[in-house]
């Protein structure tokens, strides 16, 4: 007697004289079921190619996606754009700015002033003693577009001078759309930021005017107002002092609409690239779209068409996806898992249609026996020879009804299969429990059972129960091809992230021609004496149970390693491998 030792698939250390076939799913081809170079509508699909068609590319009225993108992506733009304006950053750095400009430019002035005053000598600006202010402003270079005040204590103006004139007019003109959102922004900046210093309807001499009371409580005040036109202007003003004596103030206003223009200006060009941000965010997002939308368009086109179709039709044809999987994102894994979904649909189709033809077929013959047994009692004369049809009648019928509960557990494997709930469990303790009752069974035929079964727990994931049904029918089998002299072994092995559970015996083998076939439904190979006993269900159902829980299984004959392999066989070996 003699048992295999080892076991591993697809290992190159494996025995080479071991036949080993492994069962492979069956591939259905046809030329009208998802092509792999089906990627676009040709001829044949007239109605996806006249959706597309209707859609066209950049159609946004039938694509609602497209619309979701194109304004989510203005959204972000839109306030983007609102919020520069909202906290106007240009017209706060270029006020600060030019206050500053001006605060050094009438200090400078101011000290001029001071430089040309007599030390110990009376002075009056309005008589002139001492100096003359008229005369010293109009020495001194000015800035572009400033106006130059001199007060008196009293605050009188003893002198003036206007700077140079500054050109405020627009290269390129104003839009609509700038003063459109110049107004908007004027209201709300009044609104919300209101100045306690801006004057209305002021001249620069009038602005500068207000600064002449200030000026001994604060040594720099400015003022902002708006002109008649509106435009808005800046006033500053700085002492002039003999030793610690005030004796005159110095004013100088911006020119009206400066600060305007630069804002303006400013906000313009911020303008122009928002237009083309938009005409650029808009043409993203219409490509985006389309590269979203159409391809899950034609996805649901395809479909809907095949539902359509198939709901006018009694003989419906088959649904074809489009093959996008060579998308390296998300709408590639949709069409793989749709064409996959399709794919695996049909096949099921197939496969009880086929399931049916092989049930129709399985009870057709012990039906026909039926019928030939009672037609042959009509004419039976002897009584052993009713006997004889009785017996044949018998073990028909327990055929039959055997092919039925079979038949109605394999119907039924899937959706069991789908609603039980999996759980972890001990698979050696369950083993054990399988052997110590069919160990048995083994031991009253006269058949050695052997158990070679690790000490330390092995947990897996699954239905306890199914994977018990496998291995009984693995086990029983294995006892019923043998004699009383031979041996049944049953062993596992931990291989890292599956264990081998591995069923031998010493029986006569498996013919070579069966290898490939003994998982398929309703196949038998059994002995003359076991004609009619087996369904020849039980390794189909255990291997779709297998396979259910992401396992392997397959069956070889148990040869010595260097044997020929057209030798006799010293047995046979199934193998279940499961993931732990």
């Amino acid at each position: 007697m003699v048992l295999g030792t080892g076991i591993t698939r697809s290992d190159p250390q494996a025995p080479k004289g071991n036949t080993r076939v492994r069962d492979s799913r069956n591939v259905v081809n046809s030329d009208v079921v998802l092509g792999e170079d089906w990627v676009s509508p040709d001829a044949s699909d007239a109605d996806v190619r006249r959706k597309r068609e209707r859609r066209g590319y950049l159609t946004l009225n039938r694509s609602p996606l497209a619309r979701k993108i194109i304004t989510f992506n203005l959204i972000g733009l839109l306030i983007l754009v609102g919020g520069v304006f909202y906290l106007n950053p240009f017209r706060d750095s270029l006020t600060e700015q030019r206050v500053s400009g001006l605060h050094s430019e009438v200090g400078l002035i101011a000290n001029v002033f001071e430089a040309q005053l007599p030390r110990n000598a009376p002075v009056s600006l309005a008589g002139g003693d001492g100096i003359n202010p008229q005369a010293t402003l109009d020495a001194l270079a000015l800035s572009r577009g400033v106006e130059v005040y001199v007060f008196d204590t009293a605050g009188q103006k003893v002198a003036h001078r206007s700077g140079p004139p500054l050109d405020l007019e627009s290269p390129g003109g104003v839009t609509i759309i700038t003063d459109f959102l110049n107004a908007i922004w004027e209201g709300t900046s009044r609104l919300l930021t209101p100045d306690s210093r801006e004057t209305t309807g002021a001249d620069g001499e009038a602005l500068a005017q207000t600064l002449v009371d200030d000026i001994a409580s604060d040594p720099s005040p400015f003022a902002t107002g708006q002109d008649a036109a509106g435009e808005t202007l800046f006033a500053v003003a700085a002492p002039v002092l003999q030793g610690e004596n005030l004796v005159a103030s110095v004013a100088v206003s911006s020119a009206a609409g400066e600060i305007d223009y630069l804002v303006r200006k400013e906000r313009e060009q911020v303008l122009q690239m928002f237009v083309i941000a938009i005409l650029v965010s808009i043409g993203l997002s219409l490509v985006l779209a389309s590269t979203i939308a159409n391809p899950l368009s034609d996805l649901a086109a395809a479909a809907e068409i095949g539902r359509d179709r198939n709901a006018r039709k009694m003989t419906p044809g088959r649904v074809r996806i489009p093959d996008l999987t060579g998308r390296p994102d998300e709408i590639g894994r949709l069409s793989g898992a749709l064409r996959g979904m399709v794919a695996a649909l049909y096949d099921r189709i197939d496969a009880n249609e086929q399931f049916a033809a092989d049930v129709a077929h399985e009870i057709k013959n012990p039906l026909a026996s039926l019928r030939s047994a009672v037609g042959t009692m009509r004419v039976a004369k002897r009584d052993d020879q009713r006997e004889k049809l009785l017996d044949v009648i018998d073990h028909d019928v327990r055929r039959l009804d055997r092919l039925v509960s079979d038949i109605s557990n394999a119907s039924r494997l899937d959706s069991e299969l789908v609603r039980e709930d999996e759980e972890r469990f001990d698979l050696l303790h369950m083993l054990t429990n399988l052997t110590d009752y069919l160990g048995q069974e083994a031991n009253e035929k006269g058949v050695e059972f052997i158990t070679d079964l690790p000490r330390q727990p092995i947990m897996v994931f699954g239905l306890e129960a199914r994977l018990a049904q496998v291995f009984v029918n693995l086990i029983t089998n294995a006892i019923s091809f043998c004699e009383e002299g031979d041996a049944v072994r049953v062993w596992v092995r931990k291989r890292e992230n599956r264990v081998l559970v591995v069923f031998e015996d010493t029986g006569p083998g498996i013919p070579e021609q069966a290898l490939t076939k003994i998982f398929n439904r309703f196949y038998s190979e059994r002995p003359a004496g076991q004609f009619g006993d087996h369904s020849g269900l039980g390794l189909a159902i255990s291997k779709q149970i297998v396979e259910a829980h992401g396992g392997v299984i397959w069956a070889e004959n148990i040869r010595p390693t260097e044997a020929d392999i057209t030798s006799d066989p010293l047995g046979a070996r199934f193998v279940v491998g499961l993931p732990i």
